[in-house]
């Protein structure tokens, strides 16, 4: 059973979350937030497996309720909604630890399957969707200072270099292993030495690290 907390500022929006994934026999809705600081609370005392947090809320917005959680609630998964694909607090988001976004005009089963995918861990983030939010944060802030490339530092082979500017050119893992005449599972591999040299969680925060390390430029973006 995937416990669910749902937070958002509008009533009709957390009960048409709450009728979407009620019905189905492995999630139960266990709370309703109406601001970040409310989330953050009922989290503590509920113990959700997956938080669906709107970003833009009073009080506490998603992003610092994200950050709140992942110190005080760890094991919660927090899966961001936005009402803009290009939003640069979804960015902020990932990087305070959520485990994917999703834009509020989904489809249901598009939020099922998000839930059910962010519960196991992995990000739940379109590939080309994620870069394009990337670039678009990167452009709109070019004075924003940038790291020093990160990959020598880390040890990536010359292979887990390539696999990673790939993955961040928007390929999932079938995509890369046809590029590069590998199977599936060896990419799979790669790509968890790759996060564990980065210190990433996910593919959403290894498609941050190659935009701000430089790895992947913003003007470079997959079509």
């Amino acid at each position: 059973m995937i416990r669910v907390l749902i937070a958002d500022d509008q009533p009709l929006v957390r009960r048409g979350l709450a009728l979407i994934l009620a019905p189905h026999p492995d999630v139960e809705v266990v709370g309703e937030a109406g601001n970040g600081a409310e989330a953050v609370e009922l989290a503590g005392r509920l113990d959700p497996d997956v938080v669906v947090m709107d970003i833009r809320m009073p009080v506490l917005d998603g992003v610092q309720a994200t950050a709140e959680l992942a110190r005080t609630s760890p094991r919660a998964r927090v899966l961001a909604l936005s009402t803009f694909d290009m939003d640069e607090y979804v960015v902020a988001a990932l990087r305070a630890g959520a485990h994917g976004f999703l834009p509020k005009d989904i489809s249901p089963e598009e939020l099922i399957a998000a839930v059910h995918t962010v519960h196991t861990g992995e990000a739940a983030v379109a590939p080309r969707l994620l870069t394009r939010l990337i670039s678009t944060y990167v452009r709109a802030s070019p004075r924003e200072p940038r790291p020093a490339p990160r990959a020598p530092s880390a040890g990536l082979t010359p292979r887990e270099l390539e696999i990673w500017r790939l993955l961040a050119g928007g390929l999932d893992n079938a995509e890369i292993a046809a590029e590069l005449d590998i199977s599936v599972s060896t990419v799979k591999n790669h790509i968890t030495g790759i996060f564990n040299k980065l210190g990433v969680r996910d593919r959403a925060q290894a498609v941050i690290a190659a935009y701000e390390s430089g790895l992947v430029e913003a003007d470079r973006r997959s079509t």
